[in-house]
């Protein structure tokens, strides 16, 4: 059975339902057929599309957003003055309590579309609605996963081992670095693979303090991998040192997908581009190959079809296994497209996040000056404790920034929440601490475990009629125990600078060591991961269903563990190999 298409009322508990007496959208089929529908237009979706049409494909591509336009939507140049509460809000939803400028569209909550979180849970889910998706909110972190990430069950017994190695990916992590441009060094560090790198910026005054601390203490501390250009690079410009890197970058010199990927794929004349396009189902033949993808427009309330010879859902990893579930038959994908394992949805992690600072009162002497860099940290501590026995399996690294530029913890938003008074003595104060603070960030892995899952919420639906997602989360002793770890850890090197520490408390709630809600740090991945068998997975290590063969799934998804590093330069290596797999398939007549 396939859902139904209804009209909807909104409920005074803000949860959209079924409307008992409902009228269908007319559907409105096009008689075109495309080599590929491409579900997503982020990491992995900008990824496929450019990768599918330079290879002669010709692709249309799905984004449940609107397009973007750099020179009137990113918002690079504007002071807080000039806008409404100094830039709450601007471009879009502001990232809620980060006191950060975003680039437009991207949010936790999005009216109308709504998910949920079983009892006992709680799970925030960040969301992108434009084209380029996250890669146009992202830090820009680029990390490759290291060998043994591929391989961590042999190591330690958890989890389970990718059916791919390092050796299979790392050639594609060279094309993605040569295309798209990451900064660093090359530091033959085990836990943190060098790659093909740009010349990185030179360290802040803060950065230099606490890798002196970090040197004292045995932790490695080395320039960090960002996707932002320090050289030009295929008519790039480099940055500029404008530090606004998350509010969108008009001269293109930091990656999005919008601005890198997109732009050349739709040169080759090979890429229909549809945005506001809510996928809905994905349509399969009576053999059990996809041949379509049902979606609403977004502009007009009304539902569409477009039909492909093959299908690459890149729409993130719950989005996607959101659109698998409701793309279900009763006779064939009973439990949802390409669910024969029943995985889909299953093996949801995200990082571990845990944060904290210090204020150091020696600064606040410290005569202002230009804090020249990216619009992120130039310095960072990979993971150092790999080749010992700790307390909790795999790792972290650290991520840091302060003085006047660091994200967060700056003049106001510190003060608010720590000091009392108005005024003068107010004034005095946040003078005298200003730039005093330096921050850490712990990003470690979370290892899969049974109650954490995505489903359908059974009664739910979103304001298109389309079924949401319920949430189950929950945090393991494994992930507390490596929060706690960074903690200690935090409040080594700030004391060794003579500093005084204070734990950052999430304020989404008080729980144990610091560590974020789930969903938090915005890294969740593994909702249809690959494997060897088909009984225990959903894809091969091609990003390729089992049960579908002109189906593939290119975003977070396809990832069977959550290292310590960031995944979005793995999305794309994997994306980029999948579909130079697909185009190979394709010219054999096999797909």
């Amino acid at each position: 059975m396939h859902w139904s298409r209804q009209q909807l009322f909104f409920t005074e508990n803000l949860k959209f339902k079924k409307a008992e007496n409902s009228q269908m959208f007319q559907v409105i089929r096009s008689p075109k057929q495309y080599d590929v529908c491409i579900i997503g237009s982020g990491a992995g979706g900008g990824t496929a599309a450019k990768v599918l049409t330079e290879g002669g494909l010709n692709c249309v591509m799905l984004e449940a957003g609107p397009d973007v336009h750099p020179e009137k939507d990113f918002k690079m140049f504007m002071w807080p003055y000039e806008s409404a509460h100094r830039g709450a809000g601007v471009g879009g939803h502001a990232r809620e309590n980060f006191g950060e400028f975003l680039a437009p569209n991207g949010a936790w909550h999005i009216e109308g579309e709504p998910y949920t979180s079983a009892p006992g849970s709680d799970f925030q889910w960040f969301r992108s609605r434009i084209v380029g998706g996250r890669t146009n909110h992202w830090g820009r972190i680029a990390l490759r996963f290291a060998p043994i990430d591929f391989k961590s069950k042999t190591r330690d017994g958890l989890g389970d081992d990718w059916p791919i190695t390092y050796d299979d990916l790392a050639p594609y992590y060279d094309k993605v670095e040569s295309y798209i441009g990451v900064f660093g060094t090359k530091e033959n560090v085990p836990s943190a693979p060098d790659g093909v790198f740009l010349p990185p910026p030179k360290p802040r005054c803060t950065e230099l303090v606490v890798k002196k601390a970090c040197d004292k203490l045995g932790i490695l501390c080395i320039p960090s991998r960002l996707a932002i250009l320090t050289k030009s690079i295929n008519g790039r410009l480099p940055c500029h040192y404008c530090g606004q890197c998350g509010r969108g970058c008009i001269t293109a010199s930091n990656f999005s997908s919008s601005q890198v990927f997109i732009p050349p794929a739709m040169k080759t004349g090979k890429l229909t581009l549809i945005p506001n396009a809510m996928a809905r189902e994905i349509l399969v033949d009576k053999d059990g190959k996809v041949t379509a993808v049902s979606y609403i427009d977004k502009t007009t309330r009304s539902e569409k079809r477009i039909n492909a010879r093959a299908i690459v859902v890149a729409a993130s990893a719950c989005e996607s296994a959101r659109l698998l579930f409701n793309s279900k038959s009763s006779s064939l994908f009973p439990a949802g497209l390409a669910n024969s394992s029943g995985t889909v949805g299953k093996y949801l992690t995200d990082s571990v996040g845990s944060n904290g600072y210090g204020y150091f009162p020696q600064l606040e002497k410290m005569p202002p000056h230009n804090h020249d860099g990216v619009g992120g940290m130039h310095m960072y501590m990979p993971w150092w404790k790999f080749d010992r026995k700790n307390d909790f399996p795999r790792g972290y690294h650290i991520e840091f920034g302060g003085g006047r530029e660091m994200p967060g913890l700056g003049m106001f938003n510190a003060l608010n929440r720590e000091e009392e008074g108005y005024g003068v003595s107010l004034k005095q104060r946040a003078r005298k601490v200003y730039g005093c603070h330096i921050g850490f960030a712990g990003r470690g892995e979370m290892i899969p475990n049974p109650d954490t899952y995505c489903e359908i919420d059974p009664e739910v639906v979103d304001q298109w009629g389309i079924p949401v997602l319920r949430f189950h989360f929950k945090w393991s002793d494994y992930e507390l125990l490596q929060a706690k770890d960074m903690q200690e850890t935090f409040k080594a090197i700030v004391e060794t600078m003579g500093g005084e520490y204070q734990t950052r408390t999430s304020i989404h709630g008080d729980l144990p060591f610091g560590i974020e809600p789930g969903g938090r740090i915005i890294h969740e991945v593994g909702t249809a991961r690959m494997g060897a068998d088909p009984k225990t997975s959903v894809l091969n290590g091609f990003c390729q269903a089992h049960d579908v063969k002109n189906l593939f799934v290119t975003d977070g998804a396809p990832l069977v563990t959550n290292p310590d590093k960031n995944p979005t330069l793995t999305i794309m290596a994997l994306s980029w190999r999948a579909s130079e797999y697909l185009l190979d398939e394709a010219r054999k007549g096999n797909i």
